[in-house]
C-alpha cells in the first residue's frame, strides 16, 4: 500500500456534498451506510434507487415523469433509463438568473471577459431565436470548430436548448480532421472562428474554412466569430450556405425556451481519436450526460455555488464538455484559450490566484513540464482558493504526486481520473472523503460497476488486466453514427467480453480499493508473452531528469516482440551508453527485467494527439512500415517521420 500524501480533515468531510449525499441516502432508505466503499457498493447493487437519488438530490427537473428508472435485458447493451421522462440539458445549466459571475473567458493575450448568470441566459436566448430562424430543430446537428471562448459555450447551450445535437472540434485540427468528423454527421449549421491565437501567433483560418465548406454540402448556415481576425468579412467565405458574422447573427435578450426531449435523446456527438482510421462518431444522451456530470461535479469534485472550476482543454477534447457541465451544480467555470506556457510556464498558475479558482484541472504532461521547468507555485503564489487539483489524459506518475505535494500545495486533494470520450465522463476518479495515496487513483465512481478482468474473464485484485464495467450506467453512449443495428457499438465495446463493457484500458485494482491505469490495452507490450502496460515504463523513465518525454512500443523481432523506448532528451544531452544504462537500471530496479527496453533511441519530438495523448499505435505502425491513416488527429504529425526506417532497429 502506497504512502498517504493527503487526508481530508473532519471539517472538510462534514461540509462536502458527498457526505451530504450519504446522509440523504441513509435517511431516505433507512440505511446505515457509514463510509464511501459501502456507499459505492449500494450504488451499484441498487442502481434504480441510486440514480433516482441523484435526480432528487440535484433537483433534476423532468417535464414528463418517468414510468420507472431502469428497464434492462439480460446483458449489455440493453438498457432504457427513465423511459417516458422528458427534460432539457441546457435548462439545468442555466437554472440561475442572478448577477454573480457564471463564466470567465480568458485569452492567451490577457483579454478577459465575463458573463453573469443572467447575461449568459440572455446571450443564449438571442442565439436560440436566430437558430430557430435558421431552421434548426429537434435532432439537427450544429457543429463548431471553435476556440475555448464564451461564444462556444453560448452556441452549445442554445443548440441543446432546442433539442438539436451539438458537436465540436478545435481550430488546431487540420482540414481533413474536421471533414472526417463533421462530414459524417452532416451539420445544418457551422460555427467557426476566422482566426485563433496560439503561442503568441495569430493564425488565419480563412483558407482552411473555405476548404472545409466545399466538403460540407449539408450546411445551410455559417456563423463566423472574427476572434483573432477582427477584419473578417462574410465575403471571405465561399459557400452556398448563409454566412453571418457572430455579432450580426442575433441580438441577446429575453428568456430562452427549453424544448423537452426524451431522456435518451441525442445531446452530443464526440469522436474517437482517429489515429487508426476515420474517427467513430459517438452519440451521447441528454439525460445520461446530465446525471453522470452532476454526480461527478457535485459529489466527486465537490463543486457547488461559490466554486470556480478551471480545466485546461480545447473544444476538441471531451474535457470541454465535462468542464461546462459544472454550471449545472451552480459552479462558475473559467475558460482559457491559447498556449498554457505563454508567456511563461506560470501562466495558468497565475490564473488560480487571479480568478480565485477552487478546482484546477490539467494533464500529467503539464505537471511534468512545470516540474522540469523548475516552477514551484507554493513559493511564488498564494493558492489559498485552491482545494482540488484534477488530472486526466494519461496515467499520473508517482513523481508528479510528489511534485504536487512538495512544490504546489500540501493541503490539496489530488484527484487523478480515468474514463474517456466513449462515456464523456469517468469510471474511476477522486473522492473528497478519502485519502490520496502516492501514484494511485482514489477509487471507483459511484454507480459504476467497475472491475479488472483477466484474459479468462475473471475479476482480479492486485493483478493487471482489462478495465470493465459489468452493469449498465446512464452515460453509456446510445449509439455510433450510421450504425442503426448497433453492430459497430457492440464490436467497439462488447466484443472482448460479450455483454460486458471493456473500456480498452489496462488497469489494476489494489486490495484497499484504489485503482491504477497502466496504459491503453491496444498499446500493451507483449515481450515473451508477458503483458506490460506502457505507463509502467513511463513512470520509471520520468525519474530520469535528462529525459523530457518518451514513448514505448513493441517491435516485432525474431518471432517475438521486443520493447523499444524512444526518448526526447533535454537540450545539450546526448544518449550515450552511460545514460542508456541509467535508464535501463531505473526501469529494472522498479519493475522487472521484462520491462527493460532492448533498444533506446533518441528523437527530437514525441507525437501526440491534439488533446495531448501519446500515440503509441501510430509510432508502432511507422516503425513497422504500416500506414498511419489519420495524421490530422495529431498535434505534431511531422514528428512521426523520425521513427521511420531507423537503422538502430535493424539489429
Amino acid at each position: 500500500m502506497s504512502e498517504v500524501q493527503w487526508q481530508p480533515s473532519a471539517e472538510r468531510i462534514s461540509k462536502s456534498r458527498m457526505e451530504a449525499f450519504r446522509r440523504f441516502v441513509n435517511q431516505r432508505h433507512h440505511l446505515k451506510i457509514d463510509d464511501y466503499p459501502a456507499l459505492h457498493q449500494w450504488s451499484i447493487e441498487q442502481r434504480p434507487d441510486f440514480w433516482q437519488a441523484i435526480v432528487d438530490f440535484f433537483d433534476i427537473r423532468f417535464h414528463e415523469q418517468a414510468d420507472t428508472v431502469l428497464l434492462e435485458g439480460s446483458e449489455m447493451p440493453s438498457a432504457q433509463w427513465f423511459p417516458g421522462a422528458t427534460l432539457n440539458f441546457a435548462e439545468h445549466l442555466l437554472h440561475r438568473r442572478d448577477d454573480a459571475i457564471a463564466v470567465i473567458a480568458i485569452g492567451e493575450n490577457g483579454q478577459r471577459e465575463h458573463l453573469s448568470w443572467a447575461e449568459l441566459a440572455e446571450q443564449v436566448a438571442g442565439f436560440q431565436h436566430s437558430l430557430i430562424a435558421a431552421g434548426v430543430g429537434l435532432g439537427d446537428r450544429v457543429a463548431a470548430c471553435m476556440p475555448n471562448t464564451w461564444q462556444t459555450l453560448v452556441a452549445m447551450l442554445a443548440t441543446t436548448s432546442l433539442g438539436a445535437v451539438w458537436s465540436c472540434s478545435s481550430p488546431d485540427f487540420g482540414t481533413q480532421g474536421v471533414v472526417d468528423r463533421f462530414g459524417q454527421i452532416e451539420p445544418k449549421v457551422l460555427v467557426t472562428c476566422a482566426g485563433y491565437r496560439y503561442a503568441d501567433k495569430d493564425i488565419d483560418q480563412t483558407a482552411k474554412i473555405n476548404e472545409i465548406l466545399q466538403r460540407l454540402p449539408s450546411l445551410q448556415q455559417l456563423i463566423v466569430v472574427p476572434y483573432a481576425r477582427p477584419q473578417a468579412h462574410i465575403v471571405d467565405f465561399h459557400t452556398t450556405a448563409n454566412v453571418t458574422l457572430w455579432d450580426d447573427f442575433y441580438e441577446p435578450g429575453g428568456e430562452p425556451d427549453f424544448t423537452p426531449v426524451p431522456f435518451d435523446h441525442p445531446l452530443y456527438i464526440l469522436y474517437s481519436s482517429g489515429t487508426t482510421g476515420v474517427p467513430k462518431c459517438i452519440i451521447h444522451s441528454t439525460g445520461g450526460v446530465l446525471l453522470q456530470h452532476v454526480k461527478e461535479h457535485g459529489l466527486h469534485v465537490d463543486l457547488g455555488p461559490g466554486s470556480r472550476l478551471f480545466y485546461y482543454t480545447t473544444c476538441g477534447w471531451m474535457m470541454w464538455n465535462w468542464l461546462v457541465s459544472a454550471l449545472a451544480v451552480g459552479s462558475s467555470v473559467v475558460l482559457y484559450d491559447g498556449s498554457p506556457f505563454e508567456p511563461d510556464a506560470q501562466r495558468l498558475i497565475d490564473l488560480i490566484d487571479d480568478e480565485a479558482i477552487s478546482v484546477f484541472g490539467t494533464s500529467p504532461k503539464f505537471l511534468a513540464t512545470l516540474e522540469s521547468s523548475g516552477v514551484k507555485p507554493r513559493q511564488s503564489h498564494d493558492l489559498s482558493s485552491l482545494k482540488t487539483l484534477l488530472c486526466t489524459g494519461s496515467a499520473l506518475s508517482p513523481q508528479s504526486y510528489d511534485y504536487v505535494y512538495r512544490d504546489v500545495k500540501n493541503d490539496l486533494c489530488l484527484a487523478s481520473m480515468s474514463g474517456g470520450t466513449d462515456i464523456v465522463s469517468c469510471f474511476v476518479n477522486g473522492n473528497p472523503l478519502q485519502a490520496v495515496r502516492r501514484g494511485e487513483i482514489q477509487g471507483k465512481s459511484l454507480g459504476m460497476a467497475v472491475e479488472v478482468w483477466n484474459d479468462d474473464g475473471h475479476g482480479v485484485i492486485g493483478e493487471k488486466g482489462e478495465l470493465v464495467c459489468i452493469r449498465h450506467f446512464p452515460a453509456m453512449p446510445i449509439g455510433l453514427w450510421n450504425d442503426p443495428a448497433g453492430e459497430k457499438l457492440r464490436a467497439s465495446y462488447f466484443s472482448q467480453f460479450p455483454g460486458v463493457w471493456a473500456q480498452g484500458d489496462y488497469a489494476e485494482q489494489l486490495p484497499h480499493g484504489a485503482m491504477m491505469i497502466h496504459g491503453r490495452s491496444d498499446a500493451v507490450l507483449n515481450p515473451g508473452g508477458v503483458r506490460i502496460g506502457t505507463a509502467e515504463i513511463y513512470r520509471q523513465v520520468e525519474k530520469v531528469s535528462e529525459v523530457l518525454d518518451c514513448v514505448a512500443i513493441g517491435q516485432q523481432w525474431q518471432d517475438d516482440v521486443r520493447v523499444v523506448l524512444f526518448v526526447r532528451l533535454s537540450e545539450g544531452i546526448k544518449l550515450d551508453e552511460t545514460l542508456q544504462q541509467q535508464i535501463r537500471q531505473v526501469i529494472r530496479s522498479h519493475t522487472t527485467p521484462r520491462h527493460v527496453p532492448a533498444k533506446i533511441v533518441a528523437v527530437t519530438d514525441i507525437p501526440r494527439t491534439i488533446s495531448g495523448k501519446v500515440v503509441e499505435l501510430a509510432v508502432r505502425n511507422v516503425v513497422h512500415g504500416l500506414p498511419v491513416k489519420n495524421t490530422d488527429a495529431l498535434a505534431n504529425p511531422e514528428a512521426l517521420e523520425q521513427f521511420r526506417n531507423r537503422p538502430e532497429l535493424n539489429t
